[in-house]
């Protein structure tokens, strides 16, 4: 088992407390102006879907480098990202049954890889609301994916799953903050 000293964990501890902020900010700001514009599958709609696993795949990346570990679980999650980005491209021209598809099977295996990242950092505290936000994303996933066979599937089912993601990140940023300043 590898053990963190306190320097290490406070730095840690801080780089992803920083990125977790801005993961919150950039899912609320995405949620309210994706609403905004989702009343039908249009262009701008497309891209702003296009766009969240896109930050998601970014995020990875800053956490592989802000943690300092080689973690395959990172390294899945920025290929399902991507692919999910290309994905949601091709699925925005065969229309909203598609894109759900597309977001809730990305949902399910970027919530199976958050609660497991989440679980392997339980010890670093702060990380609960991770592994809960893994939990319930893979079960958002599935209920989007059976949402796609709906008489009248909706993109607001998408939007909706940013707000308790970005609900989980501010929590886990505040609480990361408060273990860091124990240390």
């Amino acid at each position: 088992m590898t053990t963190v000293t306190a320097p290490a964990f406070s730095t840690t501890a801080a780089a992803l407390r920083r990125l977790y902020f801005a993961r919150f900010a950039f899912a609320i700001v995405w949620a309210v102006v994706t609403f905004a514009v989702a009343d039908e599958l249009n262009v701008l709609a497309a891209t702003l879907l296009v766009l969240y696993p896109l930050v998601d795949a970014a995020a990875a990346v800053v956490d592989l480098r802000s943690s300092r570990t080689s973690s395959t679980l990172l390294y899945v999650n920025i290929v399902v990202s991507l692919l999910a980005a290309v994905g949601l491209a091709v699925a925005g021209a065969s229309g909203i049954p598609a894109v759900l598809r597309v977001w809730g099977a990305w949902a399910v295996v970027a919530g199976l890889v958050q609660l497991i990242v989440g679980l392997t950092r339980r010890g670093m505290s702060g990380h609960w609301p991770m592994i809960i936000s893994g939990g319930l994303s893979v079960l958002a996933g599935g209920s989007f994916v059976a949402a796609a066979s709906a008489d009248d599937p909706a993109l607001t089912n998408a939007i909706g799953y940013a707000i308790p993601g970005a609900i989980f990140f501010l929590i886990a940023a505040i609480r990361l903050r408060r273990k860091a300043k124990t240390n």
